[in-house]
């Protein structure tokens, strides 16, 4: 299974090859009425292209790649390919007509939304999912705003990645508060390396959006100084990242810690859940997480792939720590087949929905709905532990190879 194509480039038809810069479009159903003027009929048919004219589009954006329909569809603006067959009423794109590219920014139907606020960082991960690169890429927030209003007022949760979302903190909390403003109901994410607060000023605009939902995810990779600035390659960083999440919970913010697993970390896994039940005990959620070989991680394979099913002790005995403390722990990334019983309970369905699947033997598992699967994205690497959870005539798991 192949993750779901959320960019591409688009065949730029009619009035859209006279525009230039990038625009927001929402897509819409050819049988509603549009509402904004972003709002672009998705038709797949030459009978729907004749719906959307009559409930008054003025322009199209076909799915496939039918000639006869494009010819036939004199309002269409853009055309892709039928990989993109997925998009459907209520998803919103950016893109460039001038080059076709576009990218998908939120897709109605996905419980797994998220923005890109930028790809740059000031740290340079072992193991990041997200290569950061030194651009100018202040426009990708403005894009962001111009999604905002186009947003289902009852999407349930939205996310903010990096990069470093706060290297640039006044616009992007200036976004998050149109956000609050736009979407009162939406829980929001954000993922941050924590440094920028320990500026009391950023972490008391942080604070002071007042926001109903709002969480930030900060990684904590070890209790040792040493061992944190290794893998973030950013020397003082561990420093900087617990004061951060120090100010913030002085100031009431709700913070997540997380723990990437791999190699390095989870020798000391234990020890650091063990830290941080003992010294940051008041934090709202501790997420361990398997690892997504992409990006960084497959250069580094060798540094820091380690087959799941061989730390299993250490997740257990971390699990058990943090829940002991009365932290509030999850295990996120890892297939239900190599987490040990007693914790399974504690496992999430955490994969985002676009680069979700399962190998072939998983029809047979009996916990498959309750299962994050596994990453389809980058170079997957699978555990030799995977296999169908099926219980036998007396209740017991009896687990079987594929």
């Amino acid at each position: 299974m192949m993750p779901l194509a959320l960019y591409g480039q688009a065949r730029t038809l009619g009035g859209a090859l006279k525009r230039k810069g990038r625009e927001v479009i929402r897509l819409k159903s050819p049988t509603h009425v549009p509402e904004q003027a972003a709002d672009v009929a998705v038709v797949r048919s030459a009978k729907e292209a004749e719906a959307a004219a009559d409930h008054g589009f003025k322009r199209l954006w076909l799915l496939g790649d039918d000639e006869t329909l494009r010819q036939k569809a004199t309002l269409a603006e853009y055309q892709v390919p039928d990989r993109f067959d997925y998009l459907a009423d209520g998803d919103i794109i950016g893109i460039e007509p001038s080059s076709g590219r576009f990218r998908v920014h939120f897709r109605q139907t996905s419980a797994h939304n998220a923005f890109l606020v930028t790809e740059r960082c000031n740290h340079y991960c072992l193991m990041c999912s997200q290569p950061p690169r030194n651009i100018d890429d202040r426009w990708i927030l403005d894009e962001i705003e111009q999604c905002l209003p186009l947003i289902d007022k009852g999407t349930r949760s939205l996310g903010f990645t990096g990069g470093e979302p706060l290297l640039e903190w006044k616009p992007f909390i200036a976004t998050l508060e149109k956000c609050r403003d736009l979407l009162p109901d939406t829980a929001v994410h954000v993922l941050s390396n924590g440094r920028a607060f320990v500026q009391n000023e950023v972490a008391d605009a942080w604070a002071g959006m007042n926001h109903p939902n709002l969480m930030v995810g900060i990684p904590v990779y070890a209790a040792v100084d040493n061992v944190h600035d290794y893998v973030v390659q950013a020397e003082g960083a561990f420093d900087e990242t617990v004061l951060g999440i120090l100010k913030l919970k002085d100031r009431g913010a709700r913070v997540e810690v997380r723990v990437v697993l791999h190699a390095i970390t989870v020798k000391r896994l234990v020890e650091t859940c063990r830290w941080l039940a003992r010294n940051l005990p008041f934090v709202d959620h501790v997420a361990l997480m398997g690892l997504e070989n992409t990006g960084f991680a497959i250069a580094n394979d060798k540094l820091l792939w380690v087959d799941p099913i061989d730390y299993q002790n250490e997740l257990t005995l971390s699990v058990e720590a943090l829940d002991a403390s009365g932290v509030n722990v999850s295990i996120y990334n890892l297939p239900l087949c190599v987490i040990a019983p007693s914790i399974r309970k504690f496992a999430a369905k955490s994969i985002s929905d676009w680069k979700n699947g399962f190998p072939n033997g998983c029809e047979l598992c009996e916990e498959r709905t309750n299962c994050c699967g596994l990453f389809t994205s980058g170079r997957p690497k699978t555990s030799r532990g995977i296999r169908p959870i099926v219980k036998s005539g007396n209740g017991s798991v009896q687990p079987q190879f594929i």
